[in-house]
């Protein structure tokens, strides 16, 4: 074994020594002893411990792969966050406020996706094994919500029949205001004595709805959502933020940046997570590529009392991004894209005379990126508010404020 100094946390959240080793499990400033092989340690052994190690409070954190930073301190974890952010963004030469890490607590998850596979004595359901393919049982779990916990269960028994001995079958669950939201993928073929069944399993474990291989099983109660006043039903399988908390977080933060607006165009709007709650106060036109995602939205709107307008449209915004003509009827922007960014409708935008923009993102380097195009379009960067809804892990969710 060789003596290694820890330099600093990569993107991902292993240690990295002077040398550029990788150190799973290990913290800047500590003294380690491992084995090299290829760009990594092995049989890492903790000489001097860093005076941010914490003890872990999950008893799953050795073997599950689900978190990455257990054995670090909230202080510690939080600063992390914040510091990838400002170095993605200084990497462009951009410098700007950076404001405290929101985290969500402890077992505020509220969807998760599980792994399942069948097992001699029957099925085991949970995540996987950190860099395995092996699934650990997670019944100690300290990042969900008891709801998701109790849908283990539930995932082992449609695993059991569901799958093939060497298939490996992949559950989407989100609770929702009437019970769970369960989407199954990797399933066997669906056939009629099959789709019965799993009917009769969606009634006895009272689910909300189950969905196979993308076709919907049944449908006990349409599960829905809170966007602020607003109850939307989205389709299967859709996106929502990961805690209540964290959402509240983005949203008093987007809010925050678009105060005085009079028209507000959604960008990659989803469901209505921000469409919907800020139409509470001005007018919103959402936009996005899923039909389906389009249709809830509507419908929650039209339900809602007191709301001001909201229109919508379908559009494919990587393709076919608004045109600054189009974008010049609003006053104020939120653009929420995927994890790769939107440079086609960013270069849109910066070009348009739309005076705020919020800009949400779950990736400080595509973030980065599209932050340098609007600066140097004449936006000023006023701040960065970091989320991390996420907690424990290496992944960072930001709001940034935009105005010309």
């Amino acid at each position: 074994m060789e003596e290694f100094n820890i330099m600093r946390l990569g993107h991902h959240g292993n240690g990295i020594t002077e040398g550029g080793y990788y150190a799973p499990l290990t913290l800047p400033g500590e003294i380690i002893r491992g084995i090299k092989n290829a760009k990594s340690l092995e049989q890492i052994k903790i000489i001097e411990p860093s005076s941010d190690r914490v003890r872990p409070p999950c008893t799953h954190f050795k073997t599950c792969g689900g978190c990455q930073l257990q054995h670090a301190s909230d202080e510690f974890v939080s600063g992390w966050k914040v510091a990838i952010v400002a170095q993605a963004l200084a990497a462009h030469g951009i410098l700007t406020k950076l404001r405290t890490c929101l985290t969500s607590p402890i077992a505020s998850r509220r969807r998760a996706t599980f792994s399942a596979r069948r097992t001699k004595k029957g099925a085991l359901a949970g995540f996987h094994a950190r860099g395995s393919g092996v699934i650990v049982k997670i019944s100690n779990c300290q990042l969900l919500n008891a709801d998701l916990l109790a849908a283990l269960p539930i995932i082992e028994a449609f695993a059991i029949f569901g799958i093939s001995r060497k298939g490996e079958l992949r559950a989407q669950v989100t609770t929702s205001q009437v019970g769970l939201d369960i989407a199954i993928e990797g399933g066997k073929q669906l056939d009629g004595p099959m789709h019965a069944s799993l009917a009769q399993q969606t009634e006895a474990y009272q689910l909300a709805r189950l969905t196979w291989n993308k076709e919907i099983i049944a449908v006990r109660h349409a599960p829905s959502q809170k966007f602020g006043t607003a109850t939307v039903f989205p389709p299967p399988g859709s996106f929502l933020q990961a805690t209540t908390e964290g959402q509240e977080d983005l949203l008093k933060t987007v809010k925050k940046i678009l105060k005085g607006a009079k028209r507000v165009v959604d960008l990659f709007s989803g469901s209505g997570t921000f469409s919907l709650p800020l139409a509470e106060t001005t007018e919103v036109h959402a936009v996005e590529g899923n039909k389906d995602m389009m249709a809830a939205l509507d419908k929650g709107w039209r339900h809602a009392l007191g709301l001001k307008k909201v229109t919508h449209e379908t559009r494919d915004l990587i393709c076919h991004p608004l045109l600054p003509d189009e974008l010049d009827k609003f006053d104020a922007a939120i653009i929420d894209p995927p994890r790769a960014g939107a440079d086609a409708q960013i270069a849109a935008l910066s070009k348009s005379n739309i005076k705020m923009i919020a800009y949400v993102s779950c990736n400080p380097v595509s973030f980065a990126r599209d932050a340098a195009t609007l600066t140097t379009n004449g936006y000023d960067l006023q701040f960065v508010q970091t989320v991390d809804q996420f907690r424990w892990s290496s992944h960072i969710e930001l709001v940034g404020s935009f105005f010309k």
